[in-house]
């Protein structure tokens, strides 16, 4: 993994930078699309939408262009295909990100899972595994469903008395 980091960082990052820096939020880019990218693959087909949608999470949250996003996304299934555990994103995440970005990333896994307009068993379950991973507590949890859930058009569950 170390590798690819340093390879992407020397196409797509000026000189001057800092590289420990460049480093670490480059970790954290590819973590962050391995764990958009397994979202995406949780049920029994890979919809236009949800690729859009992972590319336009990646593009919002990072800010990279389209070549850096299309180098992003190929490291990011290289290293998710690779992994036997979400550990070593999460853990990326959790050294990296205050709580408010947790939450974020939290609500793209969540736009990921309605992008086709199905929430399917294994997206609610990744859902709450990596909630759980990465310390976003419950209530900021519901809220950033609500929040895609309302972004991709999906209508509220209902409720019962």
């Amino acid at each position: 993994m170390i590798a690819s980091i340093k390879d992407f960082f020397s196409q797509f990052i000026e000189p001057g930078a800092r590289q420990a820096e460049s480093g670490s939020e480059h970790a954290l880019q590819v973590a962050t699309a391995a764990l958009l990218l397994e979202m995406m693959r949780m049920d029994d087909r890979i919809t236009a939408e949800e690729r859009a949608t992972v590319r336009g999470a990646l593009h919002q949250q990072f800010g990279l262009d389209e070549a850096q996003l299309d180098t992003l996304v190929a490291l990011a299934e290289q290293e998710a295909h690779h992994a036997a555990d979400y550990y070593q994103f999460t853990s990326l995440i959790n050294k990296a990100c205050d709580a408010a970005q947790k939450v974020r990333i939290v609500e793209n896994l969540w736009r990921i899972a309605f992008a086709d307009g199905h929430l399917d068993a294994h997206e609610l379950h990744l859902m709450r595994k990596i909630a759980d991973l990465i310390h976003v507590g419950h209530g900021d949890y519901v809220a950033a469903k609500q929040r895609a859930r309302e972004a991709a058009g999906v209508p509220p569950e209902p409720t019962f008395s």
